[in-house]
């Protein structure tokens, strides 16, 4: 079986006024289902509250993260399924949800992990 992250920018969640407590209750429903059925692995936001930083091999840490990449936020889940098909059927769950498109990677295979 293969690890896949579903995930979505922050940007992408545009919820209408009054919804922001039925979408929490529609991501926290699902991802009980996902608990459930044993898929789940783990899931999250980023705190966007607290700034990245950069650490070195050495240790020394810079503020802020890669200057020339798109800024990391929004929320992740990674599943444990079968298939892509799976995934992509626990993507749309969750895009329901969420209301908003869902991003789908699938980890390579680290046999060492």
């Amino acid at each position: 079986m293969a690890k896949y992250l579903i995930s979505f920018p922050s940007a992408a969640m545009v919820v209408p006024d009054g919804e922001l407590e039925a979408v929490g209750q529609d991501a926290r429903a699902v991802i009980e289902e996902a608990k459930a059925a044993g898929v789940y692995v783990f899931g999250g936001g980023i705190d966007e509250t607290v700034p990245p930083v950069l650490v070195s091999s050495d240790g020394a840490v810079t503020a802020g993260g890669y200057p020339w990449a798109p800024p990391l936020n929004g929320g992740f889940t990674v599943l444990e399924l079968p298939s892509r098909d799976e995934a992509v059927a626990w993507a749309a769950r969750i895009a329901k949800a969420c209301r908003c498109p869902q991003e789908l990677r699938v980890f390579g295979f680290d046999p060492a992990s």
